[in-house]
């Protein structure tokens, strides 16, 4: 074999070095994951920006390219992710169907749940199904991987496969093991929501944002994940950017509480602004009423247990739901507040058709709180009449 094939074969026809390769590799893994994150995600599951159409078609071929996801079904799949949350309808829950296998066998998982076509029309409308759609990227997918190996070894050589191959497990693993298995296990919450949600980390830069996976569930209209002053979100960063160019239109962001005071009593306002951030009122009304009460009593009470007065006993098991209830009943002024919180969130929670009705549960809950002589929760019913939404900032 000649010296020239050998070169051709080790280093392709660039002959790049470690540190181009190196370079070479994180830029296109991050490109990836922006198409992911700010296209499939963003833009098309969740509607929370619009991005100019040749920028959004770069990001289109990209994915297809990079990854052979189709945009419909990549959208289908994460909205019935979000409409059956923890249950067995949920296509990738650890909560179901365990953190190793989600973990592990995520892409088998979005396999699966690619495969569920009634699914995929339901919960997929609203995506490009232009001619290109129809006759290149939606009908051969793996066309794009394919073409995208053969350019890798052109250019690198078989260092240029080894790149790929590891560019093919990026967002499985990242997306589907990491966000979509230890989002739902393991870190912090900002907001108690009504899954199990987490953010992974305070600062979203490796994965596009995605770490801040607990406020992505809490408002997933928002363009913007991160949403405490500690927190860093690279793709809102690269949205700003395309935004100050023209490149890209923000439609929705977290809507931002405000409280007015001396409301004597809930009004339309009231019931606008809770039903829009009804988990930050939850946590507030953990953090504000019943966490204090704790400490006061200064009781011990397993973090699994403590959880549990978080949320309600959402996610706790049989067992450690009886032992809660036997702690409730010895703890009386715990058990009131217990009780009050799952009367708020059924209110908030049972969104009735008729306003009227849930805002006369709402008089009543917050009469009835103040009512019981708790300083806590008559602050919390009385601050909370007070609510109201701030305009809203997309600029």
């Amino acid at each position: 074999m000649s010296a020239s094939i050998l070169d051709f074969l080790t280093g392709g026809l660039l002959q790049a070095g470690w540190g181009a390769l190196a370079i070479y590799f994180l830029i296109a893994t991050q490109l990836t994951i922006f198409s992911v994150t700010l296209y499939l995600h963003r833009s098309q599951a969740h509607r929370a920006v619009d991005f100019h159409p040749l920028l959004a078609h770069v990001f289109r071929f990209w994915t297809w390219l990079s990854t052979g996801m189709v945009t419909r079904e990549w959208a289908a799949i994460h909205r019935k992710h979000h409409a059956k949350c923890e249950t067995e309808e949920d296509p990738h829950s650890p909560q179901i169907k365990g953190i190793g296998t989600v973990f592990w066998r995520g892409v088998e998982l979005y396999k699966e749940a690619r495969d569920d076509r009634a699914s995929i029309e339901q919960y997929g409308k609203g995506c490009p199904e232009d001619w290109i759609e129809r006759h290149l990227y939606s009908r051969f997918p793996t066309l794009g991987p394919t073409a995208y190996l053969l350019v890798s070894f052109t250019l690198f050589g078989f260092w240029g496969v080894a790149l790929w191959a590891m560019q093919m497990a990026w967002i499985p693993f990242w997306a589907a093991g990491v966000v979509n298995g230890l989002g739902h296990w393991w870190g912090y919450r900002n907001f108690e929501t009504t899954d199990t949600a987490t953010n992974l980390s305070p600062w979203g830069v490796w994965i596009g944002g995605e770490e801040l996976h607990n406020n992505h569930h809490a408002f997933p209209s928002s363009a913007k994940f991160a949403l405490r002053r500690f927190e860093v979100d690279i793709g809102w960063v690269a949205i700003r950017l395309f935004q100050s160019v023209g490149l890209a239109k923000v439609l929705r962001v977290a809507p931002t509480l405000d409280v007015r005071p001396n409301i004597a009593m809930p009004d339309g306002e009231t019931l606008r602004a809770l039903l829009a951030i009804r988990f930050q009122a939850m946590t507030d009304y953990y953090r504000t009423v019943t966490l204090p009460a704790l400490r006061d009593a200064k009781l011990r009470l397993p973090r699994a247990l403590r959880r549990g007065l978080a949320d309600g006993g959402r996610w706790l098991d049989e067992d450690k739901r009886q032992r809660l209830q036997a702690w409730l009943a010895e703890q009386p002024q715990l058990a009131q507040l217990a009780e009050f919180r799952a009367r708020l969130a059924q209110v908030l929670e049972e969104r009735s058709s008729d306003a009227q009705a849930t805002l006369t549960r709402l008089h009543a809950w917050c009469a009835e709180a103040e009512a019981t002589g708790n300083a806590a929760l008559r602050a919390f019913s009385m601050r909370m009449k007070g609510y109201a939404l701030a305009p809203s900032r997309l600029a």
